[in-house]
């Protein structure tokens, strides 16, 4: 049985199109896997606090030497990370602003990317060496894009700090199994975006 956790970072809700490709993920996972567990997690609707100085006095203190006291800044981060750890298999539905993510989203990975709980330097020390500390895990990116030819190869792939940040950020943290649905030409609408719609809902029928 998996844990699917459900990310949601669009600031738009019933007219966002990558929450619609995570409704459809979920529909067409739950048909081909009614024992897995769904969880939601909400960073694009509902504010995620950004890391602070406070956040960083906390974070970096080693593990051994933690106390309630000097890790009362990332009280929430503990959070997310536990929830985040308890799930092998995730899906993460956001769109592309300005070429890159949602400032929510940013948030969500700074809260998650803390060392010595999802990554670390291999030897200890600063050494340009980083290993991810999360293992067997998935990830579904599912992505909306207003142009098209981001792709690996293709005329605006230099333009996209979108999804390849994304599998970049998360691959740090040891997920490398990471699978990536983009759903492209929103903002011309009409029959070409009509067509990407089609072809990426059937491609997630597929999974």
């Amino acid at each position: 049985m998996n844990r699917v956790l459900i990310i949601n970072a669009s600031v738009r809700n019933a007219k966002s199109h990558s929450r619609r490709l995570t409704q459809l993920f979920v529909e067409n996972w739950k048909n081909k896997n009614p024992k897995d567990m769904f969880s939601y997690r909400e960073v694009g609707l509902k504010d995620i606090p950004p890391i602070n100085e406070k956040w960083i006095s906390s974070a970096f203190i080693k593990p051994d030497e933690r106390t309630k006291e000097n890790q009362s800044g990332v009280q929430f981060s503990d959070e997310l990370i536990k929830e985040f750890k308890m799930h092998n298999v995730y899906v993460l539905g956001t769109p592309m602003y300005n070429w890159s993510i949602p400032s929510g989203l940013k948030s969500y990975i700074d809260q998650l990317m803390r060392i010595n709980e999802t990554w670390k330097f291999r030897s200890g020390q600063p050494d340009g060496d980083y290993v991810g500390l999360l293992e067997n895990k998935k990830m579904f990116i599912l992505s909306s894009r207003g142009d098209t030819g981001y792709g690996k190869n293709e005329k605006n792939e230099h333009m996209n700090y979108q999804t390849t940040y994304l599998k970049f950020v998360f691959g740090i943290m040891g997920i490398d199994d990471i699978s990536i649905f983009s759903l492209d030409n929103e903002e011309f609408g009409g029959e070409i975006f009509e067509k990407s719609k089609r072809d990426i809902y059937q491609r997630i029928e597929m999974i």
